[in-house]
């Protein structure tokens, strides 16, 4: 089996919740048939991500694979960006 024929994507991590799997978003900008102004369509995939490699907000690159769930035809090849971390300081509620 090649590894040329796998098609590629590069995505954003929207959820994480899951475990070993991941909903990323792929957005592409196309130009409408009639009006011809760039629109921005997005698509969501399921991807395998074994390691929990991935959080929210990453930029990865997924690659094709065989059905491996229901809806999870896809897998993590690899994380490109991380997203910062965000922390948030909780102070003593004092009314």
């Amino acid at each position: 089996m090649s590894m040329a024929g796998k098609r590629r994507l590069r995505c954003t991590v929207v959820s994480d919740r899951m475990d070993k799997s991941r909903v990323v978003e792929h957005t592409r900008v196309v130009r409408h048939p009639l009006y011809g102004k760039q629109v921005r369509r997005r698509k969501r995939y399921m991807i395998h991500d074994a390691d929990n490699a991935s959080k929210n907000g990453d930029v990865v690159v997924i690659e094709e694979c065989r059905p491996l769930s229901a809806r999870k035809r896809w897998r993590l090849r690899q994380v490109i960006d991380a997203a910062a971390a965000v922390t948030v300081d909780i102070e003593d509620g004092e009314a």
